[in-house]
């Protein structure tokens, strides 16, 4: 059975949160994205809105164009017909020739004229020989009939199914009545002139699409280096490797980077006040333990009250140094510049308990990531993990495995460092109780109760938790998990 510890339950991290004001949900995405992808997407959202209306647009007004372009020839033959009715003479008997153009002669051309009076039988109809005896249909969506001099245009399909442009024209010849005058041209030829449009536009866009996308992308980088900048010289300062945010900003974030520093040399006069006073109290206290317990042994060694006092001042003496370590480490958790390299740390702790556990012959497996470190004081991260192998090593009986690796990449790595022994492990039920201060299963062991618990201290301090669970040697696995900073060559 295992050495006792005090638990730390919840997750890594802060245990409250801001509570974030209500986002919709369309956006909650979002929240944490960068400056730059936030406004990359944004650039690249509203380009391609205004090029696809741009786009539009001049589609529309290209094909209006084009069909009044094409309406206007249409036009022509119309008033070439309409200037034939109108000649004297029988309407009915004039003669229509080819409008000089001889598509209007070729069955089925696409090219079509048609003259009659508004409900005249297809027998009645004067048209081109283009028709072949087939009426030309009105134009499509014209409502109502159009006055004299007039014109209605649509779309239309011949009796090949073939579709025309259509243009339809009233002609009041007095007592002679009211004629309808129609033209129709294939309507296909608009439709490739839009298509040679539509690829031409779309390439021209694509180019200027791209265009923009490259400009808004070098205004991104240009505008964004001082920030990226002050975010490398923060990361700097967090790895340990400056004391201070140094070099030139814009006038921007120039006040930023001064609020910076002066947060950064505050925090350090606090803990040096904190390390000062730390040290101050403890030697106000131990001064009179020592004291006191030099004059009960100079009365009366031998007395119960002596022993009494004396068994007394050394519990105060060690819950005084626990106290006063969890104050010093506390000061200094998360310290900024401040880093301990876990692999020769793990390293010197096997040396040290391979020596104190000789008589047990223990192997002490290890297997530490490259590069890994913990962002605190070593004599914290020292006093963790050396309570985690010393516990470990008292109740195996043939093998120590210790693990330390890194979870999660980026700007959140947690550092894990997991301890596990072959001993006899330690009951689901019983790991709630052994997870107090001072308490212990088996007085058989040596020890005062506190190991696991310093640990569990040290570890919440640190933003982290110790967590009890089965090992896969068959005995107890304690793990340590620890917000804090790695190597590039951990990260990879």
């Amino acid at each position: 059975m295992n050495a006792p510890a005090r638990g730390v339950a919840g997750s890594v991290g802060p245990e409250t949160e801001a509570v974030a004001p209500a986002t919709p949900p369309l956006w909650r995405p979002w929240r944490r994205r960068s400056i730059a992808v936030r406004l990359a997407v944004s650039s690249l959202l509203s380009s391609a809105l205004i090029l696809l209306v741009a786009g539009l647009i001049l589609s529309t007004l290209y094909r209006e164009t084009t069909e009044r372009a094409f309406d206007s020839r249409l036009i022509v033959y119309a008033n070439d017909l309409a200037t034939n009715l109108v000649t004297p003479g029988e309407p009915d008997a004039r003669a229509f020739g080819s409008l000089g153009d001889p598509r209007f002669d070729l069955p089925l051309s696409g090219w079509y004229w048609q003259v009659g009076r508004p409900n005249a039988k297809p027998r009645d109809l004067r048209t081109s020989r283009s028709l072949v005896g087939v009426p030309l249909p009105p134009p499509d969506h014209a409502v109502g009939e159009a006055g004299a001099g007039q014109l209605r245009k649509g779309y239309g399909r011949a009796q090949d199914e073939r579709p025309l442009r259509i243009i339809e024209r009233a002609v009041d010849l007095g007592e002679e009545g009211r004629y309808l005058v129609r033209v129709a041209g294939p309507s296909d030829e608009i439709e490739s002139d839009m298509r040679r449009f539509t690829v031409a536009l779309t390439t021209t866009f694509a180019l200027l699409g791209l265009s923009l996308g490259l400009a808004a992308f070098l205004q991104i980088r240009f505008g964004l280096a001082p920030l990226i900048k002050l975010r490398a010289a923060l990361g700097a300062i967090r790895r340990g490797e400056a004391d201070r945010i140094s070099g030139e900003y814009p006038r921007d974030i120039a006040p930023l980077a001064g609020e910076v520093n002066l947060l950064i040399e505050t925090n350090r006069e606090i803990l040096e006040r904190a390390r000062t006073q730390v040290g101050n109290l403890a030697h106000a206290l131990k001064t009179p333990l020592s004291i006191i317990v030099n004059e009960v042994g100079a009365s009366d060694a031998s007395s119960d009250l002596a022993i009494k006092v004396r068994e007394q001042a050394a519990i105060m003496r060690d819950q005084v140094n626990y106290h006063l370590d969890r104050a010093r480490a506390a000061a200094l958790a998360g310290a900024l510049g401040t880093f301990t390299d876990v692999e020769p740390v793990v390293a010197a702790l096997t040396r040290t308990f391979g020596k104190i556990y000789r008589d047990k012959a223990l192997t002490f497996d290890t297997a530490i990531t490259p590069g890994l470190r913990f962002r605190g004081e070593r004599q914290d991260f020292e006093e963790m993990i050396g309570n985690l192998v010393d516990n470990a090593s008292k109740w195996a009986t043939a093998t120590v495995a210790i693990r330390a690796e890194v979870i999660g990449q980026g700007d959140y790595p947690h550092l894990i460092v997991t301890v596990e022994d072959d001993g006899p492990g330690l009951p689901p039920e019983d790991r709630a109780a052994v997870l107090k201060r001072g308490k212990r299963l088996d007085e058989t062991k040596p020890g005062s109760g506190l190991g696991l618990s310093i640990v569990s201290d040290l570890a919440t301090l640190y933003r982290g938790r110790l967590r009890l669970e089965a090992a896969s040697l068959g005995g107890l696995r304690a793990v340590v998990e620890i917000p804090g900073d790695v190597s590039p060559a951990a990260q990879r």
